[in-house]
Protein backbone atom coordinates (compact mmCIF):
# COMPACT_ATOMS: atom_id res chain seq x y z
CA UNK A 1 0.00 0.00 0.00
CA UNK A 2 1.40 3.39 -0.94
CA UNK A 3 1.42 6.36 1.42
CA UNK A 4 -1.61 8.05 -0.13
CA UNK A 5 -3.69 4.88 0.16
CA UNK A 6 -2.53 4.47 3.74
CA UNK A 7 -3.52 8.05 4.58
CA UNK A 8 -6.93 7.55 2.92
CA UNK A 9 -7.44 4.33 4.89
CA UNK A 10 -6.70 6.05 8.21
CA UNK A 11 -9.04 8.95 7.42
CA UNK A 12 -11.78 6.53 6.42
CA UNK A 13 -11.41 4.55 9.64
CA UNK A 14 -11.54 7.84 11.53
CA UNK A 15 -14.89 8.92 10.07
CA UNK A 16 -16.33 5.43 10.55
CA UNK A 17 -15.58 5.49 14.27
CA UNK A 18 -12.90 2.80 14.08
CA UNK A 19 -9.78 4.82 14.86
CA UNK A 20 -10.34 5.42 18.58
CA UNK A 21 -12.65 3.64 21.05
CA UNK A 22 -15.95 5.18 22.11
CA UNK A 23 -16.35 6.22 25.77
CA UNK A 24 -19.75 6.23 27.46
CA UNK A 25 -18.85 9.13 29.73
CA UNK A 26 -18.39 11.41 26.70
CA UNK A 27 -22.11 11.38 25.98
CA UNK A 28 -23.71 11.08 22.55
CA UNK A 29 -23.78 13.04 19.31
CA UNK A 30 -27.58 13.24 19.72
CA UNK A 31 -27.10 15.37 22.81
CA UNK A 32 -24.41 17.40 21.04
CA UNK A 33 -26.67 17.94 18.03
CA UNK A 34 -29.39 19.30 20.29
CA UNK A 35 -26.91 21.86 21.66
CA UNK A 36 -25.78 22.81 18.12
CA UNK A 37 -29.40 23.38 17.04
CA UNK A 38 -30.09 25.43 20.17
CA UNK A 39 -27.11 27.67 19.45
CA UNK A 40 -28.17 28.08 15.83
CA UNK A 41 -31.66 29.11 16.95
CA UNK A 42 -30.18 31.65 19.37
CA UNK A 43 -27.96 33.18 16.65
CA UNK A 44 -30.99 33.46 14.35
CA UNK A 45 -33.01 35.09 17.11
CA UNK A 46 -30.19 37.56 17.77
CA UNK A 47 -30.09 38.24 14.00
CA UNK A 48 -26.40 37.28 13.84
CA UNK A 49 -27.21 34.77 11.11
CA UNK A 50 -30.14 34.37 8.76
CA UNK A 51 -32.65 31.58 8.99
CA UNK A 52 -31.83 29.05 6.29
CA UNK A 53 -34.07 26.79 4.29
CA UNK A 54 -34.68 23.49 6.14
CA UNK A 55 -32.42 20.67 4.99
CA UNK A 56 -34.03 17.36 3.91
CA UNK A 57 -34.08 14.35 6.20
CA UNK A 58 -31.16 11.95 5.69
CA UNK A 59 -32.22 8.74 3.95
CA UNK A 60 -30.71 5.30 4.52
CA UNK A 61 -29.23 5.46 0.99
CA UNK A 62 -27.20 8.51 2.07
CA UNK A 63 -25.51 6.55 4.86
CA UNK A 64 -22.65 4.73 3.09
CA UNK A 65 -21.43 2.86 6.17
CA UNK A 66 -22.40 2.00 9.73
CA UNK A 67 -21.32 4.28 12.57
CA UNK A 68 -21.19 3.75 16.36
CA UNK A 69 -24.45 4.04 18.30
CA UNK A 70 -23.23 7.19 20.02
CA UNK A 71 -22.75 8.98 16.66
CA UNK A 72 -25.28 10.72 14.42
CA UNK A 73 -25.56 11.40 10.70
CA UNK A 74 -25.87 15.14 9.98
CA UNK A 75 -25.74 17.43 6.98
CA UNK A 76 -22.83 19.86 6.84
CA UNK A 77 -25.26 22.75 6.64
CA UNK A 78 -26.41 21.98 10.21
CA UNK A 79 -22.95 22.47 11.68
CA UNK A 80 -22.12 26.05 10.76
CA UNK A 81 -22.66 29.08 8.60
CA UNK A 82 -21.37 28.42 5.07
CA UNK A 83 -20.70 31.25 2.62
CA UNK A 84 -18.76 31.83 -0.58
CA UNK A 85 -16.74 34.96 -1.25
CA UNK A 86 -16.53 37.45 -4.07
CA UNK A 87 -14.00 39.38 -6.16
CA UNK A 88 -14.05 43.19 -6.10
CA UNK A 89 -14.05 44.72 -9.58
CA UNK A 90 -10.60 44.54 -11.16
CA UNK A 91 -11.46 47.73 -13.02
CA UNK A 92 -10.89 49.57 -9.75
CA UNK A 93 -7.21 49.24 -8.72
CA UNK A 94 -8.04 51.15 -5.53
CA UNK A 95 -10.01 48.10 -4.34
CA UNK A 96 -6.80 46.07 -4.01
CA UNK A 97 -3.65 46.32 -1.90
CA UNK A 98 -5.27 47.23 1.40
CA UNK A 99 -5.12 45.61 4.84
CA UNK A 100 -7.83 42.95 4.43
CA UNK A 101 -6.42 39.55 3.38
CA UNK A 102 -8.19 38.22 0.26
CA UNK A 103 -7.76 34.53 -0.43
CA UNK A 104 -8.06 32.61 -3.70
CA UNK A 105 -8.37 28.84 -4.02
CA UNK A 106 -4.76 28.62 -5.20
CA UNK A 107 -3.74 29.88 -1.75
CA UNK A 108 -5.32 26.87 -0.02
CA UNK A 109 -2.61 24.52 1.22
CA UNK A 110 -4.48 21.66 2.97
CA UNK A 111 -3.31 23.14 6.25
CA UNK A 112 -3.31 26.33 8.26
CA UNK A 113 -3.56 29.63 6.35
CA UNK A 114 -1.25 32.13 8.06
CA UNK A 115 -0.88 34.66 5.25
CA UNK A 116 -2.04 35.21 1.67
CA UNK A 117 -0.37 37.13 -1.16
CA UNK A 118 -3.29 39.44 -2.03
CA UNK A 119 -5.38 41.89 -0.03
CA UNK A 120 -8.25 44.29 -0.60
CA UNK A 121 -9.02 47.72 0.74
CA UNK A 122 -11.97 48.61 2.92
CA UNK A 123 -13.49 50.28 -0.14
CA UNK A 124 -13.08 47.05 -2.11
CA UNK A 125 -14.70 45.14 0.72
CA UNK A 126 -17.64 47.56 0.83
CA UNK A 127 -18.15 47.29 -2.94
CA UNK A 128 -18.31 43.49 -3.04
CA UNK A 129 -20.37 40.76 -1.41
CA UNK A 130 -17.40 39.05 0.18
CA UNK A 131 -17.32 38.46 3.94
CA UNK A 132 -14.55 38.54 6.52
CA UNK A 133 -14.26 34.98 7.83
CA UNK A 134 -12.96 34.67 11.39
CA UNK A 135 -9.96 32.70 12.61
CA UNK A 136 -10.77 28.99 12.71
CA UNK A 137 -13.02 29.01 9.64
CA UNK A 138 -12.68 25.93 7.44
CA UNK A 139 -12.27 26.66 3.72
CA UNK A 140 -12.88 24.43 0.68
CA UNK A 141 -12.29 25.15 -3.02
CA UNK A 142 -15.30 24.74 -5.29
CA UNK A 143 -14.02 25.39 -8.83
CA UNK A 144 -11.64 23.96 -11.42
CA UNK A 145 -8.50 21.96 -10.73
CA UNK A 146 -8.45 22.96 -7.05
CA UNK A 147 -11.83 21.35 -6.13
CA UNK A 148 -11.64 19.95 -2.63
CA UNK A 149 -8.48 21.79 -1.60
CA UNK A 150 -8.73 22.86 2.03
CA UNK A 151 -7.48 25.31 4.61
CA UNK A 152 -8.09 26.52 8.17
CA UNK A 153 -7.76 30.25 8.74
CA UNK A 154 -5.31 31.49 11.33
CA UNK A 155 -6.02 35.06 10.25
CA UNK A 156 -9.33 36.78 9.52
CA UNK A 157 -9.68 36.79 5.74
CA UNK A 158 -12.05 37.30 2.84
CA UNK A 159 -12.16 34.89 -0.12
CA UNK A 160 -13.07 34.93 -3.79
CA UNK A 161 -16.23 33.30 -5.13
CA UNK A 162 -14.48 29.99 -5.86
CA UNK A 163 -13.96 29.34 -2.17
CA UNK A 164 -16.54 28.33 0.41
CA UNK A 165 -15.95 29.05 4.11
CA UNK A 166 -17.59 27.52 7.17
CA UNK A 167 -17.80 29.29 10.52
CA UNK A 168 -18.79 26.43 12.83
CA UNK A 169 -21.36 26.59 15.60
CA UNK A 170 -20.35 25.42 19.04
CA UNK A 171 -20.06 21.64 19.20
CA UNK A 172 -18.06 20.77 16.09
CA UNK A 173 -14.26 20.75 16.14
CA UNK A 174 -13.00 22.53 13.04
CA UNK A 175 -10.12 20.09 12.58
CA UNK A 176 -12.52 17.13 12.66
CA UNK A 177 -14.53 18.80 9.87
CA UNK A 178 -11.26 19.48 8.01
CA UNK A 179 -10.26 15.80 8.10
CA UNK A 180 -13.77 14.70 7.11
CA UNK A 181 -13.61 17.00 4.05
CA UNK A 182 -10.13 15.68 3.26
CA UNK A 183 -11.39 12.09 3.43
CA UNK A 184 -14.20 13.03 1.01
CA UNK A 185 -12.11 14.96 -1.51
CA UNK A 186 -12.52 12.32 -4.22
CA UNK A 187 -16.31 12.48 -3.81
CA UNK A 188 -16.29 16.26 -4.21
CA UNK A 189 -14.08 16.03 -7.30
CA UNK A 190 -16.42 13.40 -8.75
CA UNK A 191 -19.43 15.65 -8.13
CA UNK A 192 -17.65 18.49 -9.93
CA UNK A 193 -17.17 16.61 -13.20
CA UNK A 194 -19.46 17.28 -16.14
CA UNK A 195 -19.72 21.02 -16.76
CA UNK A 196 -17.69 23.32 -18.96
CA UNK A 197 -15.74 24.20 -15.82
CA UNK A 198 -15.74 21.54 -13.08
CA UNK A 199 -17.30 22.88 -9.90
CA UNK A 200 -19.21 22.01 -6.77
CA UNK A 201 -21.74 24.46 -5.37
CA UNK A 202 -22.28 25.63 -1.82
CA UNK A 203 -25.62 23.81 -2.02
CA UNK A 204 -23.84 20.51 -2.69
CA UNK A 205 -21.47 21.08 0.19
CA UNK A 206 -24.12 21.89 2.82
CA UNK A 207 -26.21 18.94 1.61
CA UNK A 208 -23.30 16.50 2.18
CA UNK A 209 -23.88 13.99 4.99
CA UNK A 210 -21.27 13.58 7.73
CA UNK A 211 -20.99 11.17 10.68
CA UNK A 212 -20.81 13.28 13.84
CA UNK A 213 -19.15 11.91 17.02
CA UNK A 214 -19.44 13.41 20.51
CA UNK A 215 -17.26 16.49 20.97
CA UNK A 216 -14.54 14.87 23.09
CA UNK A 217 -14.29 11.96 20.68
CA UNK A 218 -13.82 14.43 17.81
CA UNK A 219 -10.75 15.77 19.60
CA UNK A 220 -9.42 12.27 20.28
CA UNK A 221 -9.90 11.30 16.64
CA UNK A 222 -8.00 14.38 15.43
CA UNK A 223 -5.20 13.73 17.97
CA UNK A 224 -4.84 10.12 16.73
CA UNK A 225 -4.82 11.22 13.05
CA UNK A 226 -2.12 13.80 13.78
CA UNK A 227 -0.13 11.21 15.71
CA UNK A 228 -0.16 8.89 12.69
CA UNK A 229 0.26 11.34 9.78
CA UNK A 230 3.95 12.17 10.48
CA UNK A 231 4.71 8.45 10.31
CA UNK A 232 2.86 8.24 6.98
CA UNK A 233 4.77 11.25 5.67
CA UNK A 234 8.04 9.61 6.74
CA UNK A 235 6.91 6.40 5.04
CA UNK A 236 6.03 8.38 1.90
CA UNK A 237 9.46 10.02 1.88
CA UNK A 238 11.15 6.64 2.32
CA UNK A 239 9.03 5.16 -0.49
CA UNK A 240 9.92 8.06 -2.79
CA UNK A 241 13.62 7.68 -2.03
CA UNK A 242 13.38 3.93 -2.61
CA UNK A 243 11.64 4.44 -5.96
CA UNK A 244 14.36 6.89 -6.97
CA UNK A 245 17.04 4.36 -6.06
CA UNK A 246 15.18 1.61 -7.91
CA UNK A 247 14.93 3.78 -11.01
CA UNK A 248 18.59 4.78 -10.91
CA UNK A 249 20.03 1.46 -9.82
CA UNK A 250 19.69 -0.52 -13.11
CA UNK A 251 21.38 2.19 -15.16
CA UNK A 252 24.05 2.69 -12.51
CA UNK A 253 24.63 -1.07 -12.42
CA UNK A 254 24.99 -1.18 -16.20
CA UNK A 255 27.52 1.65 -16.12
CA UNK A 256 29.44 -0.09 -13.34
CA UNK A 257 29.53 -3.38 -15.22
CA UNK A 258 30.86 -1.69 -18.37
CA UNK A 259 33.48 0.15 -16.37
CA UNK A 260 34.54 -3.02 -14.57
CA UNK A 261 34.77 -4.74 -17.93
CA UNK A 262 37.12 -2.19 -19.51
CA UNK A 263 39.29 -2.09 -16.38
CA UNK A 264 39.90 -5.84 -16.56
CA UNK A 265 37.94 -6.59 -13.39
CA UNK A 266 34.96 -8.47 -14.81
CA UNK A 267 36.67 -11.72 -15.81
CA UNK A 268 40.02 -13.16 -14.70
CA UNK A 269 43.09 -12.95 -16.92
CA UNK A 270 44.49 -16.20 -18.32
CA UNK A 271 48.16 -16.56 -19.12
CA UNK A 272 47.51 -19.00 -21.95
CA UNK A 273 45.53 -16.36 -23.84
CA UNK A 274 48.66 -14.34 -24.52
CA UNK A 275 48.93 -10.56 -24.31
CA UNK A 276 47.44 -7.55 -26.02
CA UNK A 277 50.97 -6.68 -27.15
CA UNK A 278 50.98 -9.85 -29.28
CA UNK A 279 47.52 -8.91 -30.64
CA UNK A 280 48.62 -5.37 -31.54
CA UNK A 281 51.70 -6.71 -33.34
CA UNK A 282 49.41 -8.83 -35.50
CA UNK A 283 47.05 -5.88 -36.10
CA UNK A 284 49.91 -3.62 -37.23
CA UNK A 285 51.14 -6.29 -39.61
CA UNK A 286 47.64 -6.67 -41.05
CA UNK A 287 47.26 -2.89 -41.41
CA UNK A 288 50.66 -2.62 -43.16
CA UNK A 289 49.62 -5.34 -45.61
CA UNK A 290 46.34 -3.53 -46.40
CA UNK A 291 48.27 -0.30 -47.05
CA UNK A 292 50.69 -2.19 -49.30
CA UNK A 293 47.72 -3.65 -51.23
CA UNK A 294 46.26 -0.09 -51.45
CA UNK A 295 43.05 -1.25 -49.77
CA UNK A 296 43.41 1.48 -47.16
CA UNK A 297 45.40 4.71 -47.09
CA UNK A 298 48.38 5.34 -44.86
CA UNK A 299 47.26 7.60 -42.03
CA UNK A 300 49.15 10.32 -40.24
CA UNK A 301 51.07 8.93 -37.23
CA UNK A 302 49.24 9.48 -33.93
CA UNK A 303 51.03 10.70 -30.79
CA UNK A 304 52.07 8.27 -28.09
CA UNK A 305 49.66 7.86 -25.19
CA UNK A 306 50.82 9.74 -22.10
CA UNK A 307 50.28 8.57 -18.53
CA UNK A 308 47.85 11.48 -18.05
CA UNK A 309 45.60 9.95 -20.72
CA UNK A 310 45.30 6.68 -18.80
CA UNK A 311 42.46 7.31 -16.29
CA UNK A 312 42.68 3.88 -14.64
CA UNK A 313 45.05 0.95 -14.30
CA UNK A 314 44.66 -2.10 -16.53
CA UNK A 315 46.08 -5.63 -16.20
CA UNK A 316 49.67 -6.26 -17.26
CA UNK A 317 48.49 -8.35 -20.21
CA UNK A 318 46.48 -5.40 -21.63
CA UNK A 319 47.63 -2.39 -23.63
CA UNK A 320 46.49 1.19 -24.16
CA UNK A 321 46.18 2.00 -27.87
CA UNK A 322 44.71 4.85 -29.90
CA UNK A 323 41.55 4.06 -31.84
CA UNK A 324 43.11 5.21 -35.13
CA UNK A 325 46.01 2.78 -34.75
CA UNK A 326 43.78 -0.30 -34.72
CA UNK A 327 41.34 0.58 -37.47
CA UNK A 328 40.23 2.93 -40.20
CA UNK A 329 37.65 5.72 -39.92
CA UNK A 330 35.61 6.65 -42.98
CA UNK A 331 33.04 9.44 -42.98
CA UNK A 332 29.66 8.81 -44.63
CA UNK A 333 28.02 10.70 -47.48
CA UNK A 334 24.78 12.62 -47.16
CA UNK A 335 21.41 10.88 -47.58
CA UNK A 336 18.62 13.43 -47.23
CA UNK A 337 15.34 12.58 -45.54
CA UNK A 338 13.63 13.25 -48.86
CA UNK A 339 15.85 10.58 -50.44
CA UNK A 340 14.66 7.81 -48.15
CA UNK A 341 11.99 5.41 -49.37
CA UNK A 342 9.76 2.70 -47.88
CA UNK A 343 11.41 0.11 -50.10
CA UNK A 344 14.65 -0.05 -52.02
CA UNK A 345 18.30 -0.33 -51.06
CA UNK A 346 19.11 -0.44 -47.33
CA UNK A 347 20.67 2.60 -45.72
CA UNK A 348 21.37 4.08 -42.29
CA UNK A 349 21.11 7.76 -41.30
CA UNK A 350 22.95 9.35 -38.38
CA UNK A 351 19.90 10.12 -36.22
CA UNK A 352 18.94 6.44 -36.18
CA UNK A 353 22.11 5.58 -34.29
CA UNK A 354 20.74 7.12 -31.09
CA UNK A 355 16.98 6.82 -31.66
CA UNK A 356 16.58 3.33 -33.15
CA UNK A 357 19.72 1.22 -32.91
CA UNK A 358 21.34 0.38 -29.57
CA UNK A 359 24.77 -1.27 -29.41
CA UNK A 360 24.06 -3.56 -32.38
CA UNK A 361 21.67 -3.98 -35.30
CA UNK A 362 21.30 -6.23 -38.34
CA UNK A 363 18.09 -4.96 -39.98
CA UNK A 364 17.69 -1.36 -41.17
CA UNK A 365 14.59 0.82 -40.95
CA UNK A 366 15.45 3.11 -43.89
CA UNK A 367 15.86 2.56 -47.60
CA UNK A 368 16.88 4.65 -50.56
CA UNK A 369 17.01 4.57 -54.35
CA UNK A 370 19.59 2.69 -56.42
CA UNK A 371 21.06 6.00 -57.55
CA UNK A 372 21.65 7.32 -54.02
CA UNK A 373 22.88 3.91 -52.86
CA UNK A 374 25.47 3.65 -55.64
CA UNK A 375 27.05 7.03 -54.85
CA UNK A 376 27.06 6.51 -51.06
CA UNK A 377 29.81 5.10 -48.82
CA UNK A 378 29.02 1.55 -47.71
CA UNK A 379 28.82 -0.22 -44.34
CA UNK A 380 29.72 -3.91 -44.05
CA UNK A 381 29.28 -6.55 -41.41
CA UNK A 382 30.98 -5.74 -38.08
CA UNK A 383 31.70 -2.09 -38.96
CA UNK A 384 31.17 0.15 -35.92
CA UNK A 385 29.14 3.31 -36.55
CA UNK A 386 29.24 6.58 -34.63
CA UNK A 387 27.38 9.84 -35.17
CA UNK A 388 29.57 12.89 -35.78
CA UNK A 389 26.89 15.48 -35.00
CA UNK A 390 23.81 15.90 -32.83
CA UNK A 391 21.63 18.33 -30.92
CA UNK A 392 23.61 17.70 -27.75
CA UNK A 393 26.61 15.77 -26.54
CA UNK A 394 24.48 12.75 -25.68
CA UNK A 395 23.62 12.24 -29.36
CA UNK A 396 27.21 11.66 -30.42
CA UNK A 397 28.06 9.43 -27.48
CA UNK A 398 26.75 6.01 -28.57
CA UNK A 399 28.47 3.50 -30.84
CA UNK A 400 26.67 0.66 -32.62
CA UNK A 401 27.93 -2.32 -34.57
CA UNK A 402 26.28 -3.47 -37.80
CA UNK A 403 25.89 -7.27 -37.76
CA UNK A 404 23.90 -7.76 -40.96
CA UNK A 405 25.20 -9.63 -44.00
CA UNK A 406 23.85 -7.14 -46.55
CA UNK A 407 25.87 -4.11 -47.65
CA UNK A 408 24.14 -0.87 -46.63
CA UNK A 409 24.57 2.78 -47.61
CA UNK A 410 25.86 5.19 -44.96
CA UNK A 411 24.44 8.68 -44.61
CA UNK A 412 26.33 11.83 -43.72
CA UNK A 413 27.30 13.19 -40.28
CA UNK A 414 28.40 9.73 -39.23
CA UNK A 415 31.50 7.61 -39.47
CA UNK A 416 32.27 3.92 -39.73
CA UNK A 417 35.20 2.38 -37.91
CA UNK A 418 36.58 -0.68 -39.61
CA UNK A 419 38.80 -2.18 -36.92
CA UNK A 420 41.34 -4.97 -37.26
CA UNK A 421 41.40 -8.30 -35.43
CA UNK A 422 39.20 -7.51 -32.39
CA UNK A 423 35.74 -8.24 -30.99
CA UNK A 424 33.37 -5.51 -32.26
CA UNK A 425 30.98 -5.79 -29.31
CA UNK A 426 33.85 -5.31 -26.86
CA UNK A 427 34.91 -2.18 -28.76
CA UNK A 428 31.39 -0.71 -28.73
CA UNK A 429 31.17 -1.44 -25.01
CA UNK A 430 34.39 0.52 -24.46
CA UNK A 431 33.02 3.43 -26.49
CA UNK A 432 29.66 3.28 -24.68
CA UNK A 433 31.17 3.05 -21.20
CA UNK A 434 31.31 6.06 -18.90
CA UNK A 435 34.96 6.44 -19.91
CA UNK A 436 34.29 6.22 -23.66
CA UNK A 437 31.36 8.62 -23.54
CA UNK A 438 33.32 11.18 -21.53
CA UNK A 439 36.17 11.01 -24.08
CA UNK A 440 33.83 11.83 -26.97
CA UNK A 441 31.97 14.55 -25.07
CA UNK A 442 35.22 16.24 -24.11
CA UNK A 443 36.27 16.23 -27.75
CA UNK A 444 32.94 17.56 -29.09
CA UNK A 445 32.57 21.22 -30.03
CA UNK A 446 29.51 23.45 -30.37
CA UNK A 447 26.56 24.37 -28.18
CA UNK A 448 23.17 23.96 -29.87
CA UNK A 449 24.52 21.55 -32.51
CA UNK A 450 27.68 19.69 -31.49
CA UNK A 451 30.27 18.04 -33.72
CA UNK A 452 33.19 15.67 -33.46
CA UNK A 453 35.71 14.87 -36.19
CA UNK A 454 37.31 11.61 -37.33
CA UNK A 455 40.71 13.02 -36.39
CA UNK A 456 39.51 13.54 -32.81
CA UNK A 457 37.90 10.10 -32.61
CA UNK A 458 41.11 8.50 -33.82
CA UNK A 459 42.93 9.89 -30.75
CA UNK A 460 40.71 8.12 -28.18
CA UNK A 461 42.85 5.84 -26.01
CA UNK A 462 41.35 2.34 -25.74
CA UNK A 463 42.16 -0.31 -23.09
CA UNK A 464 42.72 -3.49 -25.12
CA UNK A 465 42.85 -7.04 -23.67
CA UNK A 466 43.93 -10.18 -25.56
CA UNK A 467 41.34 -11.29 -28.13
CA UNK A 468 40.23 -14.39 -26.18
CA UNK A 469 39.65 -12.25 -23.11
CA UNK A 470 37.61 -9.78 -25.19
CA UNK A 471 35.32 -12.67 -26.13
CA UNK A 472 34.97 -13.74 -22.48
CA UNK A 473 34.22 -10.17 -21.37
CA UNK A 474 31.48 -9.84 -23.99
CA UNK A 475 29.98 -13.19 -22.98
CA UNK A 476 29.91 -12.17 -19.30
CA UNK A 477 28.38 -8.77 -20.08
CA UNK A 478 25.72 -10.35 -22.29
CA UNK A 479 24.89 -12.60 -19.36
CA UNK A 480 24.65 -9.74 -16.84
CA UNK A 481 23.26 -6.75 -18.78
CA UNK A 482 19.83 -8.34 -19.42
CA UNK A 483 19.47 -8.64 -15.64
CA UNK A 484 19.78 -4.83 -15.46
CA UNK A 485 16.96 -4.55 -17.99
CA UNK A 486 14.83 -6.89 -15.87
CA UNK A 487 15.33 -4.52 -12.94
CA UNK A 488 13.96 -1.70 -15.10
CA UNK A 489 10.94 -3.80 -16.14
CA UNK A 490 10.28 -5.12 -12.63
CA UNK A 491 11.48 -2.49 -10.13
Amino acid sequence: MNAQDLKSSILQRAIEGKLVPQRQEEGTAKELLAEIRAEKARLIKEKKIKKSKPLPEITDEEKPFDIPDSWEWVRLGELGEWCSGATPSRQHPEYFGGNIPWLKTGDLNDGYIKKVPESITNEGFQHSSTKINPIGSVLIAMYGATIGRLGILQIPATTNQACCACELFYGTYNKYLFYFLLANRKNFIKQGVGGAQPNISKAKIIDTTMPLPPMEEQHRIVAKIEELLPDIDAYDKAQTELRTIEQRFPNAMKKSLLQYAIEGKLVPQRKEEGTAKDLLTAIRAEKAQLIKEKKIKRSKPLPAITDDEKPFDIPDSWEWVRLGNVGTLVRGSGIKRSETTLEGKPCVRYGELYTTYHTRFSVVVSHTSDEVFDKSKKVHKNDILMSLTGENKWDIALAVVYEGEEEIAMGGDMTKWTYHGMNPIYLTMVLNSTYGISCKRNMATGDIIVHISNSKLSEIALPIPPLAEQHRIVAKLEELLPLCQQLVANP
